[in-house]
């Protein structure tokens, strides 16, 4: 099922590679298709936010970071190149998409970014105004419209719109996380795994990396894998290495993968046992002794009562028979 994004028609040449439209990897039945259409609406409501709106000109430097952060600070390489391409864009044509802004709720006189981070950028550093649409909208919506517009971005990764899941379910919008699904565009399953996948420890997202070539499933598989608390500290000492740090984003993600499906648990050797036979000259009873390692097992047997009547005998004179072993000993 395939449903257009509600950002496709603002977004052009100012800003990275745009995917149109957007591909769900999963289907809707029943229940689920009454929940995805509320959601549609509300993305759809956060698309219109600049229909229609007079675009102004921003002084950069009045503009602060947006609150909920979709992006993981490392890989600046990584960043520096899809910055380039805004950057030459806007320096060679000008800005022709707006970013959104929203007037600061706790700075008056400034702004936050809604979305727009590289275009925001671009003009800082070129000395331009921000061309940009500022609508007073409520942190709900805020993040709605950041996320929808991240998702209409073909170099967002997995890992950073499951971040920015987990950081909106944590700030509790609503109860059911219709904030969430409609800002990320996802159903519950796959919700629930991207709340998940952002429960890896931290400094491992990091040392990983946005693994954009990495998607959910194999995000899912490194988590179950991370699950075993000695497979944390087998990844952590890979990670610290200084040939580990050196390979990109992706080659991380698999060496961690690969190192913990080799390390498997280690299992007890098989403990090397023995057999010996014991009877006395009259036959009426006979003994099997079994060693295993630290264990000494004797099963008697006999016709009649003798074994048990000796097996007693043997329970009562186990201290005399220590004693006697001691000193012989």
């Amino acid at each position: 099922m395939a449903r257009k994004n509600p950002f496709a028609n603002i977004m052009d040449s100012g800003d990275v590679p745009v995917e149109r439209p957007v591909a769900r990897d999963y289907t809707f039945k029943g229940a689920s298709r009454s929940l995805i259409s509320s959601i549609d609406e509300m993305a759809a409501q956060a698309g219109k936010l600049l229909e229609g709106e007079t675009i102004i000109e921003v002084d950069p430097d009045l503009v602060d970071q947006s609150f909920a952060n979709d992006r993981l600070n490392v890989d600046q390489e990584d960043y520096e190149a899809d910055y380039a391409q805004v950057l030459e864009s806007i320096r060679s044509s000008g800005q022709n998409s707006p970013a959104l802004l929203r007037p600061h709720p706790e700075r008056p006189g400034r702004y936050m970014l809604v979305f727009g981070r590289l275009r925001w950028r671009a003009a800082t550093e070129l000395g331009l105004k921000l061309r940009a649409v500022i609508k007073e909208i409520s942190e709900r919506d805020h993040v709605i419209a950041q996320g929808q517009e991240n998702n209409a971005r073909a170099n967002t990764s997995f890992i950073e719109k499951a971040l920015f899941a987990a950081d909106i379910v944590q700030r509790r919008f609503d109860e059911d996380n219709a904030t969430a699904l409609a800002a990320i565009g996802v159903d519950r399953p796959t919700l629930s795994k991207m709340l998940s996948v952002a429960s890896i420890p931290k400094d491992l997202l990091e040392v990983i990396g946005r693994a954009k070539a990495v998607g959910r499933d194999r995000w899912y598989e490194l988590k179950l894998l991370l699950d075993k608390p000695a497979n944390v500290d087998t990844a952590r000492a890979l990670a610290s290495s200084s040939d580990f740090r050196r390979l990109p984003s992706e080659a991380r993600f698999d060496a961690i993968v690969v190192k913990l499906k080799a390390s498997k648990p280690r299992r007890r050797a098989a403990l090397a046992s023995s057999k010996r036979t014991w009877a006395p000259s009259d036959g009426r009873v006979a003994a099997e002794m079994l060693t295993t390692g630290r264990k000494f097992t004797i099963a008697i047997k006999a016709k009649g009562a003798d074994a048990t009547a000796f097996g007693d005998y043997l329970s009562e004179n186990l201290s005399e028979l220590y004693e006697a072993f001691r000193r012989e000993k």
